[in-house]
């Protein structure tokens, strides 16, 4: 049976490079795409451009704000998707009150930042929280991940944190999934803590879920190899028609 096609969705600020590490593993199983949001300024409208150029039927997964985009792919054509793996996110749409104004707070300083003194100094604050601690000082992974966000500007983070602001609730896509589902994190994910990740995977029917050691937010730049692993694994399930039971 040929294998469907694999999309890949980049979070927030993010591009191809943060599938990279483990692409090389993934294209060998099947065909694999990246997709860019571009200017584009909510979830919806990042899932109907996603469909608007995927395969008439394809595998899905998406990292951070790309598995919520994912989710509405999910929502809007649940029939052209046979399997989804969300990585390192979330599935609640901005709560009210306080909580959800201090989110917007903290998401417009950074776009303020971005905005003052460049796109590179906003990633040099941001990325030391998206990591696993002991990893902010490394000399390859920390760079690599702001040459990503620098190569965003701060018009089109504006774009994304509308986005993320506007988000819906998931969790009635969630409890209707019936395809191979995979949620995976980084067990020193700060942005996204397990604990979200352990309820999240409640709501799949049949879902596995895959804890990531000694990886945070960026969990496949920064264990390329055991993210590939899980995904295999998924993809094998994906496969052999293991529809959530």
């Amino acid at each position: 049976m040929h294998a469907d096609p694999l999309v890949l969705v980049p979070g927030l600020m993010c591009d191809q490079a943060v599938w990279a590490p483990v692409l090389a593993v993934l294209s060998q199983a099947r065909s694999c795409q990246v997709v860019e949001h571009g200017r584009t300024n909510s979830l919806a409208a990042m899932a109907r451009q996603l469909l608007d150029t995927a395969p008439p039927r394809f595998a899905l997964a998406g990292h951070s704000m790309g598995a919520r985009v994912a989710l509405e792919a999910c929502r809007l054509a649940p029939e052209r998707i046979s399997a989804v793996a969300l990585l390192d996110t979330g599935y609640l749409a901005r709560p009210a009150g306080p909580a959800g104004d201090e989110e917007a707070r903290k998401r417009f300083g950074l776009l303020q930042l971005a905005r003052d003194q460049g796109v590179r100094a906003m990633a040099d604050a941001w990325v030391q929280g998206m990591v696993h601690p002991d990893r902010r000082g490394d000399p390859v992974l920390i760079p690599e991940i702001i040459r990503m966000f620098e190569r965003k500007s701060a018009d089109i983070f504006e774009c994304q944190i509308q986005a993320l602001l506007s988000r819906p609730d998931a969790s009635d896509v969630l409890a209707q999934l019936t395809v191979p589902a995979l949620v995976l994190c980084g067990r020193q994910d700060s942005w996204a803590p397990l604990a979200q990740h352990e309820a999240l995977h409640r709501l799949i029917r049949g879902a596995v879920l895959e804890v990531i050691e000694e990886a945070g937010h960026m969990a496949p730049m920064e264990q390329p190899a055991d993210v590939a692993t899980a995904m295999l694994r998924w993809l094998a399930r994906t496969d052999a028609g293991g529809a959530a039971s």
